[in-house]
């Protein structure tokens, strides 16, 4: 049973490539900047030597390129470990996720749920009224309501929040109360 479609989720690969474009830009922008100013720097430190005297000009230039290049590492560094973090919130969304999946189907083992009552239990929990539940499945809201009733019965509730509470617990490792 697929609580959850994968199909519906970006992968991390669009995710990391569409948030990634303006950074790695403006990076390719300082890194061409840099070659600009260490190559004119080192024109203008070569043409320095055939005259004497300091040049606040080729000084300044090579201060210039030292800061795009410091900018470059930093900002390499700190998209390389957002790529990171991104990558592990990715995979740990997937494996809630499955670990979601996984309960709820145990969960509809458990309470020996039909098929049919295990997809209406699935659009009460998406939060889905009766009316909702019948349109999608083709049903009359009487059947809709009654496949409620046993399956609320089998779970040992009396209403959809209470459905939702049970996983919610279930979720936070709260023990129920009597």
């Amino acid at each position: 049973m697929a609580f959850f479609r994968s199909s519906d989720a970006e992968s991390a690969g669009e995710i990391l490539d569409r948030h990634m474009v303006f950074p790695v830009t403006i990076m390719a922008f300082q890194t061409i900047a840099a070659v600009f100013f260490v190559v004119d720097g080192v024109e203008d430190q070569i043409a320095a030597w055939a005259r004497p005297g300091f040049s606040i000009a080729a000084a300044l230039e090579c201060l210039v390129a030292v800061a795009l290049l410091g900018g470059i590492v930093l900002s390499w560094r700190y998209i390389t470990r957002l790529i990171r973090e991104l990558r592990w919130q990715k995979q740990s969304l997937a494996r809630a996720q499955g670990a979601l999946s996984d309960h709820i189907a145990l969960r509809f083992r458990e309470w020996k749920l039909t098929p049919g009552e295990g997809e209406v239990a699935l659009f009460a929990l998406k939060g889905c009224d009766v009316a909702e539940i019948a349109r999608l499945r083709g049903a009359a809201a009487g059947t809709i309501r009654s496949q409620l009733s046993q399956i609320y019965a089998k779970a040992g509730v009396a209403s959809q929040a209470m459905l939702v509470s049970l996983f919610i617990e279930d979720l936070l490792d709260v023990p129920r109360s009597a």
